[in-house]
């Protein structure tokens, strides 16, 4: 069992199995949880350690023992990187030796074979080291025995016709080699010519595809523009409209209150106006013919005012339709003309895909004739410059 002492070393500590009666046992047992309880109501109970709501020594070591985790975690981290770099270094310096060691062993064979096995010191060197002249030259043949022959008969006879041969074998075996790596590089400057011409067509219909989404894109915002202006414009003039409304009721108020009976301390403002002159009722014998007419004078007025009013606001009605059926016509044309335009687009979309198609399978004609043929023809060139023209 391993015991953390305070200085942070590791010490290990022997535990012993001891025998004790079952009483011993558990009179020790009962003891150990009554000191226990003990202890836990004089915690509990002490009043000068005790705070309402918190237990601030629970939180000290709470925080204590959670630094000494985080402690001990960096330590671990620390030594797991120290072994992991001892590792690399134990590796780099294997394969270091190691590639030092094939370095040695290469240098001590190469040693071996420049001391022990030289071309000059085996039997057949006359032969393979252009001896054959000078050991003919220097030993007669009727001085060599038997078992110093190494030029049989039979065996010299035709040597030049067959290196001739040979040398001729070579020359072929050299100019069929030139013919091929032509032929590969012509079919290589082929299929480059062909790539590019290729990358030139995506290029071109990624270049109109561009243009095309640019046209549409520009119609849209004119459209948009348009529109905008037009709210802006029917806004304005709505703002305008309200202003003028505004400024007329002001000045018919203003009007209406400078030519008052108030303003103008008219004689007559108690008959006409707001206080009627005290009349006895018992004696009261109705309105006059004057009173009766300026009633239904005014009520007149009022009817013709409210006529006016419905029929100016049938107008501005009929005024407003007008403006969003002018709106709606617009905005379907504008839809249409941009329908018009994604038919054009696939039009041309689907007469380029079929143009690449005819060049593709004119390219693979081509590539299958020259694999199994290897011999191009100036009409197929013809051809194929024709169509992409």
């Amino acid at each position: 069992m391993l015991c953390l002492l305070p200085s942070g070393t590791l010490e290990t500590k022997k535990m012993y199995k001891v025998d004790l009666p079952v009483d011993q046992s558990i009179e020790r047992a009962v003891d150990r949880r009554r000191s226990a309880e003990a202890t836990r109501k004089a915690r509990i109970f002490n009043t000068r350690f005790r705070v309402m709501g918190v237990d601030l020594d629970a939180l000290n070591q709470q925080v204590q023992a959670k630094k000494h985790q985080q402690n001990m975690e960096r330590q671990r981290d620390k030594a797991f990187d120290k072994l992991r770099k001892y590792h690399d270094d134990v590796l780099l310096q294997q394969d270091i030796d190691e590639r030092e060691k094939q370095a040695a062993l290469h240098t001590d064979l190469t040693r071996y074979w420049a001391t022990h096995q030289r071309a000059e010191d085996s039997r057949d060197a006359d032969l393979k080291c252009g001896l054959k002249g000078a050991f003919w030259i220097t030993i007669p043949e009727g001085e060599l025995g038997p078992a110093s022959m190494q030029v049989f008969q039979g065996e010299g006879m035709g040597e030049e016709q067959k290196r001739r041969e040979q040398m001729k074998e070579a020359e072929r075996d050299l100019r069929a080699q030139r013919e091929d790596n032509e032929r590969r590089l012509m079919r290589d400057k082929c299929r480059e010519m062909l790539l590019s011409k290729e990358m030139v067509l995506q290029d071109l219909r990624g270049v109109q595809l561009h243009a095309l989404e640019e046209e549409c894109k520009k119609a849209a915002s004119i459209a948009l523009d348009n529109y905008n202006k037009a709210l802006a414009a029917e806004q304005a003039e709505k703002w305008k409209e309200q202003h003028r409304r505004e400024q007329r009721e002001n000045l018919a108020e203003i009007l209406h209150t400078m030519t008052s009976d108030m303003m103008t301390e008219s004689a007559e403002a108690e008959v006409r106006g707001g206080r009627p002159p005290r009349v006895l009722i018992d004696k009261w014998k109705g309105m006059s013919r004057e009173q009766l007419s300026a009633i239904h004078r005014e009520r007149e007025e009022q009817r013709l005012e409210k006529q006016r009013q419905r029929d100016a606001e049938k107008v501005q009605n009929a005024a407003w339709e007008l403006q969003l059926l002018k709106l709606s016509r617009a905005a379907e044309e504008e839809e249409r003309r941009e329908a018009e335009l994604r038919r054009e687009k696939r039009i041309q979309t689907g007469r380029l895909n079929m143009q690449l198609a005819k060049e593709q399978q004119a390219h693979q004609e081509y590539m299958n004739k020259v694999l199994y043929t290897n011999k191009p023809t100036k009409d197929y060139f013809s051809q194929f410059n024709t169509s992409s023209r």
